[in-house]
């Protein structure tokens, strides 16, 4: 029975606190608290790398924990609060009552899956969406943690999306979403990376830099021409990388967007 690792670093600096989560997601911490002085951060015990953990914490003392399988949804979910989206969108458990004056209500059940809509890069990338043409679009959600953004584009109309991760967990509990917010256009697939034969009119990325940038090829591949792709999971500093990359692959940029540090980039495909 897999159980997962929680290490608790006291800080108060806030863009400490957002530079520590990408490192943590980058070495597979697929979970994250912030605290008023800290962070708590969930790994499974077997997927933790210590030598890693040790570089990216650069000598801030931490507190490690062990919880079993058993015990820790009961953990996450006891500290998941409903997130919203202006008017457009909510994001909420089971367990809380509808939320009213919402576009798009989505439910979840909150393990930890990356993308609770509680990050920023989550919002970011929700708050975006409402003015992507999505109606009778296909879509590429690569990297879909809990599933929210494929799910959001089903209640956008988007006509067919296909949700990848790498990780056995998250498929599973965006599968979980998918069924609960009763979404038909949905197909998700296991996968290391973009390398797929269809192409889309939008692709959804809220990964980290560094993975991006590793799939810049791929995705650049599977967007249509005059197609659009949404990234996030990316710090203000990695802009400037971002958009030389994108730039080799002839893609236009929109606009960047910000939030506590973080940041979302829009770019069109500009290739015949």
């Amino acid at each position: 029975m897999q159980a997962y690792t929680q290490i608790e670093i006291n800080t108060s600096e806030q863009a400490l606190t957002e530079t520590l989560i990408a490192r943590l997601a980058e070495i597979g911490f697929d979970g994250f608290e912030e605290l008023a002085n800290g962070l708590k951060a969930f790994i499974p015990s077997n997927g933790l790398d210590r030598l890693a953990l040790k570089e990216v914490l650069n000598g801030l003392e931490f507190e490690e924990t062990t919880i079993e399988k058993q015990n820790w949804n009961q953990v996450w979910e006891s500290n998941f609060e409903p997130v919203q989206v202006a008017d457009f969108v909510g994001i909420r458990a089971s367990f809380h009552g509808p939320m009213i004056g919402v576009e798009h209500e989505i439910v979840i059940t909150p393990k930890m899956s990356f993308g609770t809509g509680h990050h920023a890069t989550t919002f970011l990338m929700m708050q975006a969406m409402r003015d992507l043409q999505l109606q009778g679009k296909t879509v590429l959600d690569f990297g879909t943690g809990t599933g929210i953004l494929a799910i959001l584009a089903e209640k956008l109309g988007a006509e067919s999306i296909l949700a990848i991760d790498n990780d056995d967990w998250c498929i599973e509990n965006a599968a979980e979403n998918i069924q609960i917010n009763q979404c038909r256009q949905i197909k998700i697939v296991k996968a290391d990376n973009a390398k797929i034969d269809s192409r889309f009119d939008f692709i959804l990325a809220n990964i980290n830099k560094h993975i991006i940038l590793e799939n810049i090829p791929y995705l650049g591949n599977s967007l249509k021409s005059g197609g659009y792709i949404l990234l996030s999971g990316l710090l203000v500093d990695d802009e400037p990388d971002i958009l030389k990359a994108c730039q080799s692959v002839d893609w236009k940029h929109q606009f960047t967007k910000e939030k506590n540090g973080w940041i979302v980039c829009l770019f069109r495909n500009c290739t015949n």
